[in-house]
Order: C-alpha cells, then sequence, then structure tokens
C-alpha cells in the first residue's frame, strides 16, 4: 500500500466501473468485492481509513445474540454465517472468545441456556463449539471476579473477536492487490451529472490541495453514519437515512477482569447487553446506546453513559472500577437505518439497508462490522446493474485477508535496515518501533493519530501512555515521511490535544 503509487491512478483519463465513497469497513469490502469481480474500482475516503465507526466497535466478530431474543431469526443466522467465513479467512486477524453469562435463578438458566443453545444451532457447520451449562462453582472458576452472592450459575458459550481497524487496513491492502485503487485522505466534494445522472465525482486530496474530476459509470455511497451528507450532496431535497446512535467503551487493566473468558450481561436497564471482553491484555467494557443529533469523527463520551457503564459492571464484579481505573474512554457512532416511528436506538435493527436515487447513487448504510461482506456484495450485485456492468458473481467467501507472512517478512527487512528499530515502544507493551516504520511504508500511516489509534491500537489500551511516546513516534515518522522539525511539533501538539478526550478528567 502506497499512497503515492495510487494517487498517480487519478491522474489518468480514466472512466472508472465503479467510485466508492467512504473508507470504513462496508466501503473497503466493496472495493474488494468489485476488484475480485475485475470491475475498475476506486475507493476514496477522506480521512484514514476506518476512523470513523469501523475502528471503535466493541471488537467483537458476532451473530448478536440479542436480536435472537427479539425473534430475529434471519438476522442471526445471517451474521452467523459471515462470522464463520471472517474467522476462516483472516485467522491472523481474528479469534474464538468464550463467553459466560452469569445467570440467577433456575429460570434464567434455562431461558438463556436454550437460546444459546438455538443460537449454536443456528450457525450450522460454522459453530465455533457447544454452548454449556455452568453450576455456581463453575462460573466463578471461569469468572473470579464475579459477584457469587444470589449466583445460580452461568452459560458458557463461543463467538469471535477481532482487531477492527486492522482487519481495515488489511482488506484495503488486500484490493490494492486484486486490482482496486484505494486512497486516504482523499475527499469527495461533489458529483458531476449529465442528464440529472452521475457520471463523475469531484475530490481533493486533503495533504497536497490538489483537485480532481473523476468519470465513472456508477458510485457507491459507504459513508456509515456520514451517509446523510453524501446523499444530500446528490440532492439537497432528501431525507435523512441514518439516525446516528453513540456507543461508548471503557478500557481498564485486566487485574479488574482476570481470566480469559469475556463476560455478557444480557439485560442492562436501557435493554442492551453489556459486555466485558479481554483484549490486548486489557478489559473492554461496553456498551451504551444513546441517540445523537449529529454525527463528528470525534464524538465525546457523556457523563450519564460513563456512570451507566461503571454501575452496571460494578453491580456483577467483586472488585470495583472507579473513574480513576479508566485508562481510556472511546466512542462510536452506529449507522442506524432512521425508522418512520419513534423508537428506542437500543430496539433498532442492525439489518443493512441499500438504496438507489434517481441519479443512480447507490447508498448502503446500517449494518455491522459481522456483516461487512454481505453488505459489499449487495451493493456490487446493485452497482453492476445500475452501472451496466458485466453480470459476476461474489468470490469474497472465500477470499483470504492479509498476508501476515509478507507484513513479517517486511519487518524483518525493516529491522536489517536498522536494528534499533528491534525496541519496543514501551516496556509496558508489545509493539516495537518497526512497526511505526511498516505502518508509514505500507500501510499508508500520514500522522500519529493513524499509528497509535488504528495500525498500533494503543490510544485504545492507554491514552496516557500514547501521549507519553507521541515525540518518539513522530520523530520515527519524520524520518521515512522526509519532515522536519516543526512538522514533529506540530503533529505531537495535534496527538496530544485529540489524546486528551480519550483520557476521563
Amino acid at each position: 500500500m502506497n499512497r503515492s503509487e495510487q494517487l498517480q491512478a487519478l491522474e489518468t483519463d480514466t472512466i472508472w466501473d465503479i467510485i466508492i465513497i467512504g473508507g470504513g469497513a462496508t466501503g473497503l469490502g466493496t472495493a474488494l468485492d468489485a476488484s475480485l469481480r475485475g470491475y475498475k474500482t476506486l475507493l476514496i475516503e477522506g480521512h484514514d481509513f476506518a476512523k470513523g465507526t469501523s475502528s471503535r466497535s466493541t471488537k467483537l466478530v458476532h451473530g448478536g445474540v440479542r436480536y435472537l431474543e427479539k425473534g430475529n431469526i434471519k438476522l442471526v443466522r445471517e451474521a452467523l454465517r459471515e462470522r464463520g467465513y471472517l474467522l476462516k479467512n483472516a485467522p491472523h486477524l481474528t479469534s474464538v472468545q468464550t463467553f459466560i453469562v452469569p445467570v440467577f435463578s433456575g429460570w434464567e438458566k434455562l431461558f438463556y441456556g436454550l437460546g444459546l443453545k438455538v443460537y449454536d444451532l443456528l450457525s450450522g457447520k460454522l459453530s465455533l463449539g457447544d454452548t454449556q451449562i455452568l453450576s455456581k462453582k463453575e462460573t466463578v472458576a471461569h469468572l473470579p471476579s464475579i459477584n457469587a452472592e444470589k449466583l445460580a450459575g452461568g452459560i458458557l458459550y463461543y463467538d469471535g473477536q477481532f482487531n477492527d481497524s486492522g482487519l481495515a487496513i488489511e482488506i484495503a491492502a488486500t484490493a490494492i492487490k486484486k486490482g482496486a485503487t484505494v486512497i486516504n485522505y482523499c475527499k469527495a466534494t461533489g458529483f458531476i451529472k449529465n442528464n440529472d445522472k452521475i457520471t463523475g465525482v469531484e475530490c481533493l486530496d486533503v495533504l497536497s490541495e490538489k483537485k480532481y474530476s473523476l468519470k465513472t459509470k456508477v458510485v457507491v455511497n459507504a459513508t456509515g453514519v456520514f451517509t446523510n451528507a453524501v446523499v444530500q450532496m446528490d440532492d439537497y431535497t432528501e431525507d435523512d437515512l441514518v439516525s446516528p446512535s453513540q456507543g461508548i467503551h471503557l478500557v481498564v487493566d485486566a487485574k479488574f477482569f482476570p481470566g480469559i473468558d469475556a463476560m455478557m450481561i444480557p439485560k442492562t436497564d436501557d435493554g442492551r447487553v453489556l459486555f466485558a471482553v479481554p483484549w490486548h491484555d486489557k478489559i473492554v467494557l461496553g456498551t451504551t446506546d444513546t441517540p445523537v443529533d449529529t454525527v463528528s469523527f470525534e464524538p465525546k463520551p457523556l457523563e450519564e453513559e460513563i456512570e451507566f457503564i461503571i454501575k452496571h459492571i460494578n453491580r456483577y464484579c467483586t472488585t470495583l472500577i472507579t473513574r480513576a481505573d479508566i485508562n481510556t474512554v472511546y466512542v462510536g457512532l452506529r449507522p442506524l437505518v432512521k425508522q418512520k416511528t419513534k423508537v428506542s436506538s437500543a430496539l433498532i435493527s442492525r439489518e443493512h439497508h441499500l438504496s438507489v436515487s434517481l441519479s443512480g447513487l447507490i447508498t448502503i448504510t446500517g449494518g455491522k462490522w459481522t456483516t461487512y461482506r454481505k453488505m459489499a456484495a449487495d451493493a456490487v450485485d446493485n452497482a453492476a446493474f445500475i452501472g451496466k456492468l458485466n453480470k459476476e458473481k461474489c468470490s469474497t467467501a472465500n477470499t483470504q485477508i492479509g498476508d501476515e507472512l509478507e507484513k513479517e517478512n517486511r519487518i524483518q527487512e525493516i529491522l536489517k535496515d536498522d536494528a534499533s528499530l528491534a525496541e519496543k515502544i514501551h516496556t509496558k507493551y508489545p509493539f516495537i518501533k518497526a512497526e511505526i516504520v511498516y505502518a508509514v511504508k505500507f500501510e499508508m500511516a500520514i500522522c500519529i493519530e493513524d499509528i497509535l489509534a488504528r495500525r498500533i491500537r494503543l490510544l485504545f489500551l492507554d491514552a496516557r501512555l500514547a501521549i507519553e511516546i507521541a515525540p518518539m513516534v513522530a520523530s520515527i515518522m519524520a524520518i521515512y515521511l522526509q519532515k522536519d522539525k516543526s512538522w514533529e511539533a506540530a503533529e505531537v501538539k495535534s496527538f496530544t490535544e485529540l489524546a486528551g478526550q480519550y483520557i476521563l478528567k
């Protein structure tokens, strides 16, 4: 992945088969799918890949247990199938995770036990393991910090876990290998039309401020919570398609929740589930579901959301968590499809929605990370029809994502040139300095945030420490990006201000 090489493709008078706007999970998946079908494909993203929602998940590849309770069998079955594909196609970025549901009565044990057995059955041949009914003693053994008072036992089931932004970068790299052109920091600014039909996209290279006018047969809008802005860039009279909902996550040290098992609390006060999930030797606690009126690339947690998670997790654990124990708080926005009637955002389906405007703009939204591949397939199917492209079959169900060996080899080459880069970025974490160089040279990392938020996940693990090492990261990046000391200082200042939002005051 070399950004300069990718940009060169914009200099030609090419007519693209498909231009995709949005470099999150769905957009990148669409680029991979389209390139595999042989379509001349371009994806542009105004910020970094997975800058928004796609790097701010609960890190789960799952079918959605709560949708089973609501009777949405179709959605759960589809998500479980997609979970199986994802674990098969990206084994170096995904893993199987055991979950324990603590129960406090015989009725709960029966209800959740049967429900999760059905969850197993719906996954069919792609099942990750059999659900087990646990005694009180067994539950405490799995969850050492659980408050055993009134505990009747637990249910053990299996789901998936993953590195969300890491997967996004690998999908981008795989799409490029399959022939797509994929560019970050390249913003769509308008549409070109002929007889009221979209025939091109105006865009801006954010870094050089150079403008491009690009011809295309069809455009896919895959901008998640920013969907409404792109839809209305096409037609300002269009109603909003997306109702954004905010979810926050708190990250704490593993000592507060020891062991290798995750915990799933099946019902909180607002009807959502709550997770405590081991991740990179930390624990991710979340999430909330709060409707919001405005969207931002850096949404801020609300005080009531923070207190909600702390209060709920402390109901179940013996080692109580306080605000001072939070290493990082990160916030994501869900692109929920707008409902015609008033309904709690916790109850809105995560099924995806596809629409085609009068000008031919295809918009794909809703859904979740687990189902990104299916969303992409639907988007490309429709793009082929609208753009009058040769009909080709989707093959992403059996496409390997990323190349772990290639990355290891490239890092070894970096270390041959400079052995000092084998040093850890900090003694508390396994990441080494060569990974910074790799991200700049092969993953289109442009700024400190790209490195510490999405290539190396330190901002999401320990925001204070991320601020501490930012100057070192900037100094290494400057060498390979050919930047001066003033760039380093500006980068450190910008990142410090950003990372401060991830720290609870």
